[in-house]
């Protein structure tokens, strides 16, 4: 069975798309981008203050969906620029040094474009029995 989840507390997609698949124990969540939910505008900074936005954002849909960082298994980053991913990388290691969960596998890859002329796109897979 499939279950396709809402957000009732981040801005709606601008595109047709669900935000949050649970299919059986896995939960797939639609790549983000640093929107804010106030504004639906792309937050300005760059690639490191994009992915602040995103795993706050994906702290609210979390918390709305009773996961925990516990639960996240994988990442995939989409970036447009590798120069700066040393950027993504210090806000990702404060993340994770900052819990004490384990950080998810991840994988890295650079395009071309993003929606919204994002720095950084990231999709991510949660596990919950």
């Amino acid at each position: 069975m499939v279950d396709y989840l809402v957000s009732e507390k981040l801005i709606s997609p601008k595109f047709k798309y669900s935000q949050l698949v649970r299919a059986g124990s896995h939960y797939y969540c639609s790549g983000l981008i640093a929107l804010d939910n106030e504004s639906g505008e792309l937050v300005n900074g760059g690639i490191g203050k994009e992915t602040e936005k995103i795993l706050e954002n994906l702290q609210i849909l979390m918390s709305e969906h009773e996961l925990g960082w516990k639960h996240l298994a994988f990442a995939r980053v989409y970036a447009t620029d590798f120069a700066n991913f040393p950027d993504f990388n210090a806000v990702w290691e404060a993340l994770f040094n900052a819990i004490e969960v384990p950080p998810p596998a991840r994988s890295s890859v650079g395009v071309n474009a993003l929606p919204l002329n994002a720095a950084i796109e990231i999709e991510f897979t949660f596990y919950k029995e």
